[in-house]
């Protein structure tokens, strides 16, 4: 390898004991890549969990096992309120709602009796059809015949001021007699 590649460091040498060098060394190919690495990541997290290895861990577990026991004890007051405030009147409403009331008696369902209809030929169909047909026609040829009389009686006005106008010419009494057609 050309020196290029290699990162310069300075090193430094502490004297350990042989038994606890060799511990060492097992424990840090477990948790980093180097020595260095290692010893960093272990005085970082002291540092960070403010723990002194001269001291025990009970007295720092009792005090984190009491906070979260705290904290859980907080949230299962808060379910508990809103399961007492929120939840049961809003199902008791419901159930209120939904409940069925035993002194009422049940609503009787109508009963319809659908008359015997009589059969009819295809010749009565096809009359009782055709005289629709005809009736129908009746009232086309007269709304075309009134529509054509007003369109008659129209004519274009041309205005003074602005656009013109449609003016139409029907007296009161034919006004009224198309009127009631429709």
């Amino acid at each position: 390898m050309s020196s290029n590649h290699q990162k310069k460091y300075s090193f430094s040498a502490i004297s350990i004991k042989p038994n606890v060098a060799t511990r060492f060394r097992k424990f840090s190919k477990r948790i980093s890549r180097s020595h260095t690495d290692a010893l960093e990541t272990m005085m970082n997290f002291f540092d960070l969990n403010e723990l002194s290895p001269n001291e025990s861990l009970g007295a720092n577990m009792q005090t984190l096992e009491n906070s979260l026991k705290k904290r859980i004890n907080a949230l299962v007051a808060i379910i508990r309120d809103i399961e007492k405030n929120q939840t049961k009147p809003t199902n008791a409403m419901l159930e209120l709602l939904f409940q069925e009331n035993p002194n009422e008696a049940a609503p009787q369902e109508e009963i319809f009796e659908f008359e015997q209809q009589e059969l009819i030929t295809e010749n009565e169909e096809l009359n009782h059809y055709r005289n629709r047909y005809e009736e129908v026609q009746q009232q086309f040829h007269s709304v075309k015949y009134d529509l054509e009389k007003i369109i008659s009686k129209t004519t274009y006005v041309k205005g003074s001021f602005g656009g013109g106008y449609l003016k139409v010419d029907l007296s009161k009494d034919e006004f009224e007699n198309i009127k009631q057609k429709i």
